[in-house]
């Protein structure tokens, strides 16, 4: 493919995308194939010789889309929203025309030095603590700084590399030699709560420590006393606890943990403070939400998914560091052909000794066009919407009659049931119904919802979040719920 069918081809590739969200509402936003669909309609070598961009394109409409969930439907509600946003295409457009490996400053220093600008930008709009910042008020390099992960998984494994190095720097400070410390690393302990996201326990398993789950309150929230009394059973026992992870947004209910009171526990038993924010951070860009957040300011890092609900494209995770020295004094490397910046070396970020990749894409790109072309005030009113959609979304529930709302809406997120009341059954037959419930508005295919349970209750949990969506499309959801709890619950009786 030269320039001149480049061209071309771009053109008709940027159509098909404006006609897919032009129409993406008229599909079932849930595929209907069946496992290893796609193994049969495809050949299973690659082709020898070139094939056609027109013959291509028949098999993304004919052999992938069937086996698409749509994401950005409007009428996709499920787990949390992943947005996208055509200034952020644009953004990717350009990055994948540059193609840097953007691993060290001098790599491409504009890849580096716009992600060390645009995160700061990021963390003012949602309110961050300045400590979080690369660039002081006075211009003067700060010790922390912004970095975007792929995932909050990934940041929280980094952090959690990160709170080690922290803690074998103390051990050490006590007289501790290297082998010492190797002898006791099992004895190293992360805590988390039971509603804390499932990359807590991957991380601890990559790094090898212990993960102690620590049960939730009614509230589904980790709190202050439940930390402090693992902690003193753990330390009993002969363990170290080095890193606590609170959630800001919990996956099943969007809860908030109780975040002064961790920070308390944290500074008193030198843990490193992770707040987790993957969903909710975004919407700390609204000034409203920053009261629930107070706490933030006193952690050792903080990442929320910029691609979840900042209509920033997957993906885009992004990770604050108060002081970044643990963090790099633990992944950085030197190789000979890792050349590094001769001489003054303020505002030089080696973005690979933030990271557990080497190599990485200018993904701040896409976040700066963003920025740039809604603006703080877009980005808010876009929150808010999602949010007043939410609270319209509880209401109708409530005056229905047949359902019971099972967690606080503070956000996007309505997590709700249908009354044990209506189906006057065991807790068996509650946990059935709802289950079908949600199955049968996936099969109906005019929505897509997902359901999870709530210490053993079965609810649906549907999150209002997408692009483009608008009151049309909470009105369908809520009609296709009514309609089908109609339907199952005569089914039951």
């Amino acid at each position: 493919m030269d320039v001149t069918e480049f061209k071309k081809r771009g053109k008709e590739m940027i159509d098909f995308i404006a006609k897919y969200y032009e129409n993406v509402d008229n599909m079932p936003p849930m595929s209907s194939v069946q496992p290893g669909y796609l193994y049969s309609l495809v050949p299973h070598e690659a082709p020898e010789e070139p094939e056609s961009f027109e013959s291509i394109q028949r098999d993304i409409e004919t052999k992938i889309m069937p086996g698409i969930m749509h994401w950005q439907s409007n009428n996709f509600f499920g787990w949390y929203p992943c947005n996208s946003s055509f200034p952020a295409m644009l953004g990717d457009m350009v990055s994948s025309m540059l193609n840097v490996a953007g691993f060290s400053w001098i790599c491409s220093p504009a890849a580096t030095e716009l992600e060390t600008v645009v995160m700061d930008w990021l963390g003012k709009l949602i309110g961050l603590d300045s400590r979080f910042m690369a660039i002081k008020e006075d211009g003067t390099e700060g010790d922390g700084g912004g970095i975007i992960q792929g995932t909050a998984s990934e940041a929280q494994i980094v952090v959690m590399v990160a709170a080690r190095e922290m803690a074998f720097d103390r051990l050490k400070s006590y007289g501790m030699s290297d082998n010492d410390i190797d002898m006791i690393r099992h004895t190293f302990v992360a805590y988390f709560s039971d509603q804390t996201h499932s990359a807590g326990q991957k991380g601890a398993n990559i790094i090898g420590c212990q993960a102690r789950i620590i049960p939730s309150d009614a509230n589904f929230r980790l709190t202050k006393c439940a930390l402090q009394a693992a902690i003193i059973k753990d330390r009993q026992d002969g363990l170290i606890p080095f890193f606590v992870c609170a959630t800001f947004g919990t996956t099943n209910t969007a809860a908030i943990d109780d975040l002064c009171g961790i920070a308390d526990v944290a500074e008193s038993e030198n843990l490193w403070l992770h707040i987790d924010a993957a969903y909710a951070g975004a919407a700390l860009a609204c000034p409203e939400f920053r009261p629930l957040a107070r706490g933030i300011e006193r952690a050792h890092s903080f990442s929320f998914n910029a691609h979840k609900w900042m209509l920033t494209n997957f993906d885009c995770s992004a990770l604050w560091v108060a002081d970044s020295t643990h963090l790099v004094n633990a992944l950085d490397i030197e190789r000979e052909y890792l050349p590094r910046v001769k001489g003054g070396t303020n505002f030089v970020k080696d973005y690979r000794n933030w990271e557990l990749p080497l190599g990485r894409r200018f993904r701040s790109l896409k976040l700066w066009f963003v920025m740039r072309m809604y603006g703080a005030s877009g980005i808010r009113a876009y929150i808010r919407k999602h949010v007043k959609e939410a609270k319209w979304l509880e209401t109708q529930l409530v005056e229905d009659g047949r359902f019971e709302i099972m967690a606080p809406v503070v956000f996007g997120l309505v997590v709700f049931r249908v009354k044990a009341s209506i189906i006057a059954g065991n807790d068996h037959d509650v946990n059935w119904t709802n289950a079908e419930l949600v199955r049968r508005i996936n099969d109906d295919g005019r929505v897509f919802v997902v359901g999870t349970k709530l210490r053993g209750v079965d609810v649906l949990r549907p999150t209002v979040g997408s692009t483009f969506g608008t009151s049309e499309n909470t009105a369908l959801l809520v009609k296709v719920i009514k309609e089908c709890t109609t339907k199952v619950i005569a089914e039951y009786n």
